[in-house]
């Protein structure tokens, strides 16, 4: 009966020999990954001490070929070969990638990129990630995302068994509180932007013009991101129907090789919709068609020279237009959530969660629908339950 091979990546018995006078040879068989047997040695001025090093010889020993995955490929690679992939799959976008490649660059490499694949483990991982969400909670989560991914392309390539970060503790999040804006901040918004927007005697540079005024009645108005306003264009929108409407079919992103551009999808499938416009939007958008200047890319809001405005600088706008007025906690995302609020209140979630083009109503009243803070009054109702006896 032949002998069994031994399975890939492991070693039969070490044999011991004195060679020379205080110099020993330790050798043993190891299975390659790449299935060849092979004869493994290593030296030293003893038998324990060649054993010894032997026996890290074998451990530490890796395939040839630096793109076939084994639990000794370190983590630095894998994560290059995992980018690839992802590129060449071509299934998610480009910022996408630009997100995990930078979990990677911050959090990933610095504190883990040395070990190898099968160094690994629960434990260690377990203890990076605490780590991190003990300042970062954000960074940890988007870190687990990529290396969960990563060493899930591990398990496909059988270097690893499961998947270690499956076991990990789970990461705690942060209690949300949404926080919606009332009538009076809205009067407050608009009165500072009028003051940023009022021109300023012997002010350097250009005047502020309407944009930010008109993007915030725009934001109000759908309940939209900023990149999804900031992408109309005068095709999108139909101002001579009964009920005029407004389409998002696309979004701007920012992809480092490429810069800014208009997406021609929105975030999700569910992001691209159709919404009635309030009768406040429709006069401001008519008195911006009377004054729109040509551009290239048909723009309802862009730069003097016709670009795309950058998210970026309206969110910068905004800071100095909101400066002093106690309204630092207000971004252009409580727009939206301000909006969800509302027709949560006046409609159900299910309209909220369509003018917000979630797919799901629970996405929409956990994270952007503020809690009534009284409950409402079913004191009648409850009076049921009260005891006869007590009244008599």
């Amino acid at each position: 009966m032949s002998r069994p091979q031994l399975p890939i990546g492991t070693w039969g018995s070490i044999r011991r020999e004195e060679v020379t006078p205080h110099r020993f040879r330790a050798r043993a068989r190891f299975r390659d990954y790449d299935g060849v047997t092979r004869d493994v040695e290593a030296w030293g001025p003893s038998g324990a001490a060649a054993e010894r090093a032997l026996r890290v010889k074998l451990r530490d020993r890796s395939t040839p070929n630096n793109n076939d995955i084994n639990p000794d490929m370190r983590l630095n690679r894998l994560g290059d070969l995992w980018i690839d992939e992802l590129i060449a799959e071509a299934r998610i976008t480009p910022q996408t990638i630009a997100r995990y490649e930078g979990s990677l660059r911050t959090a990933i490499r610095p504190a883990l990129g040395n070990l190898r694949i099968r160094e690994a483990t629960v434990g260690r991982l377990d203890r990076f990630f605490k780590t991190v969400a003990a300042q970062h909670p954000a960074k940890a989560r988007g870190a687990k995302v990529a290396l969960s991914q990563m060493l899930g392309m591990a398990v496909r390539h059988d270097a690893l068994a499961t998947n270690p970060v499956r076991d990990i503790a789970r990461l705690g999040k942060p209690r949300r509180t949404v926080t919606a804006l009332t009538v009076t901040d809205l009067n407050t918004v608009r009165d500072a932007i009028r003051r940023w927007q009022t021109p300023t005697t012997g002010k350097p540079g250009p005047h502020h013009n309407s944009d930010l005024a008109d993007i915030v009645d725009l934001l109000l108005a759908t309940g939209a991101r900023i990149g999804e306003i900031l992408a109309l264009r005068w095709d999108d929108i139909d101002l001579a129907l009964p009920r005029p409407t407004l389409t998002f079919s696309g979004t701007l992103v920012y992809v480092k090789a490429r810069g800014l551009f208009r997406q021609p999808w929105t975030k999700s499938h569910a992001s691209h919709r159709t919404v009635v416009l309030p009768r406040f939007a429709v006069d401001m958008l008519l008195g911006r068609q009377v004054h729109a200047t040509s551009n290239t890319n048909n723009a309802i809001f862009h730069s003097r020279t016709g670009a795309w405005l950058w998210p970026n600088n309206v969110r910068r706008q905004w800071r100095a237009a909101r400066k002093d007025t106690g309204l630092d906690w207000v971004t252009p995302h409580t727009f939206r959530k301000t909006v969800a609020t509302l027709l949560d209140r006046e409609a159900s979630t299910k309209a909220a969660a369509e003018q917000l083009g979630h797919s799901s109503e629970t996405t929409t009243d956990t994270y952007y629908i503020q809690k009534a803070k009284q409950a409402p009054d079913v004191s009648d109702v409850l009076q049921t339950l009260s005891n006869p006896d007590a009244t008599a």
